[in-house]
């Protein structure tokens, strides 16, 4: 079978560094070459550009005016009060001015511009971050439960994020080298028993859930691990592997994917089996074709059984049964909740997960306020919120006063339900892949639906609604009760009929639609929700029920 260009090129890449060094000191040119592309993803970065400046720049025969995302690695969305203080003017001086908290429980910066590159990561490594396996073709930023509050074993939890994070790291010093000026202490590459020379097929992403709660999408990962707690003590984890959003419009052979529940490891024996099942995906995953390189390609090609049978040889015994577990909902805890401890923690709605001051809501300058006085750890959220942690009962009251004076606290208190469920990617304008706006656009159609719900009497109901600007699903649409996928400027298709809990894909309902195409539908779904609902019943659950059950 023959390998894509892209395992060339990391085969030839010496430890990932390829010629990297020598475009960063190419003045021609804010872009670096086609190979380092490829390579950079690796450090945490994408090549980008200002799409919405391309036409006036190409007219004045202009480059595209390039610059650099940096997405770091952190690991259980974890960051302290210095970090976020070195973050907030880093991202004054080198980037876009905002803060973008990720649907994978990170940030990253948009706009830093080739000469800022190194200086950036300088100064984020001076507080103790990187973003080594940000991006690219090795395990991505691990995902964990976010609020403390959701067990008293979720430190012991939380942990195992920082411990797959450090363990899946690639050991070439490429990164040190490049962006902080170490000197190369010898002349051949670095041995990496798990990635070898040729890493993975594609991405493969991790994350750990902990029952009820799924607000980490468990399902949505290459491998989805359940913790399983019992007798207040956390004993093992269940197995789902398999997961995955991406697909690509007009290609049958792509779709999204649930994990599949395959059994039980205990605990002490987790580390072992998740490096096993990667040494898997590593072996038998698809390099021909990038579009089918996931995991979850590998499993429905191999068949799941034979899958679990390749690991069982690998690991040296057979998987357990799964364990009994069930999630209630995926959703943050939004507002003051304190956790068996008696720290305190504050969830604050950042509406698709842009921290920024503007229109009287001053998020940056209330963070950095709280930061600076040391009061607070910052962890961050799948759904792209911020929840301002480990505040002590003495510094409540002056935490509070700051999130108040700032407009934080009536922000999140005063918007509605299913606005607090939103998510949606980057796209435009930076975001090389998208046909659709999503976050620029999300806010003004989420004001139109609000208006809908509230004219059927639904407005309180708590929707999950998602939005991307192209079908690779990084706000996970497909997982939505209403999901909005990006086929063309102003156009959408509208998926519907996900559950709360985050356990079943929902479908295709209408292709092609533009927003008042999109506002006519739901107007007409969400009247017929509120006549022929039974009593409970989240909205993705009656459209399963009387919508899709009659059509097939």
């Amino acid at each position: 079978m023959n390998e894509s260009s892209t395992e060339r090129i990391k085969k030839g890449s010496l430890g990932l560094r390829g010629t990297l060094k020598e475009s960063m000191l190419d003045e021609h040119t804010g872009a670096i070459r086609e190979d380092d592309q490829a390579l950079v993803k690796f450090h945490g970065m994408y090549l980008q550009d200002d799409r919405d400046r391309r036409e006036e720049r190409a007219a004045k025969k202009l480059d595209r005016l390039y610059s650099f995302m940096i997405r770091l690695r952190l690991p259980g969305g974890f960051m302290t009060a210095e970090q976020w203080e070195m973050l907030h003017h880093i991202a004054g001086e080198h980037t876009t001015g905002t803060i973008k908290i990720t649907t994978r429980q990170t940030i990253q910066l948009h706009g830093v511009l080739k000469n800022h590159v190194k200086p950036t990561l300088k100064a984020f490594n001076s507080v103790h971050l990187d973003s080594i396996a940000a991006c690219g073709d090795v395990n991505r930023n691990v995902i964990a439960t976010a609020h403390p509050n959701a067990s008293p074993v979720h430190e012991e939890v939380f942990g195992y994020a920082t411990k797959f994070s450090l363990l899946f790291k690639p050991k070439t010093r490429a990164f040190y080298e490049i962006w902080l000026d170490e000197e190369k202490l010898v002349e051949t590459t670095e041995e990496d028993p798990l990635y070898q020379d040729r890493y993975l097929p594609r991405k493969f992403k991790i994350g750990i859930a902990i029952p009820p709660y799924n607000d980490i999408d468990v399902f949505a990962n290459d491998l989805g691990l359940i913790a399983i707690i019992e007798n207040g003590e956390l004993v093992g984890f269940n197995l789902a592997p398999g997961g995955g959003m991406g697909a690509t419009h007009g290609n049958p052979d792509t779709y999204p994917r649930l994990g599949t529940v395959l059994g039980y490891v205990d605990k002490a024996d987790i580390e072992d089996v998740v490096y096993k099942i990667i040494t898997v995906q590593r072996d038998f995953g698809n390099r021909s074709d990038r579009k089918l390189a996931r995991l979850k390609y590998t499993m429905d090609r191999m068949g799941v059984d034979v899958f679990k049978e390749e690991v069982e040889k690998r690991i040296g015994f057979s998987l357990q049964p799964a364990r009994p577990f069930h999630f209630k909902d995926r959703s943050d805890d939004y507002g003051w909740k304190q956790n068996h401890k008696g720290n305190w923690y504050y969830t604050a709605f950042i509406e698709n997960g842009r921290v920024l001051d503007e229109n009287n809501l001053f998020l940056k300058t209330a963070f950095l306020e709280i930061t600076k006085a040391r009061k607070a750890n910052i962890r961050f959220t799948c759904n792209q919120n911020l929840i301002v942690s480990d505040v002590t009962e003495e510094d409540k009251p002056f935490v509070h006063q700051i999130l108040d004076k700032y407009g934080v606290i009536a922000h999140t208190a005063n918007a509605s339900n299913a606005r607090k469920q939103s998510v949606a990617c980057v796209a435009l304008n930076t975001c090389p892949l998208a046909l659709a706006e999503s976050q620029r656009y999300m806010p003004h159609l989420m004001t139109r639906i609000e208006s809908l719900m509230d004219k059927h009497g639904i407005g309180e109901e708590s929707i999950v609604i998602r939005m991307t600007g192209c079908p690779n699903g990084c706000a996970r649409p497909y997982m939505a009760e209403i999901g909005f996928i990006g086929i063309s400027y102003g156009h959408y298709n509208l998926m519907l009929g996900g559950d709360v809990e985050g356990m079943r894909l929902n479908k295709l309902y209408k292709e092609n639609l533009d927003e008042e195409a999109i506002v006519s539908e739901l107007d007409d779904l969400f009247g017929k929700y509120a006549t022929g609902r039974m009593a409970g019943e989240p909205f993705g659950d009656f459209i399963v029920r009387t919508i899709f059950s009659v059509t097939g």
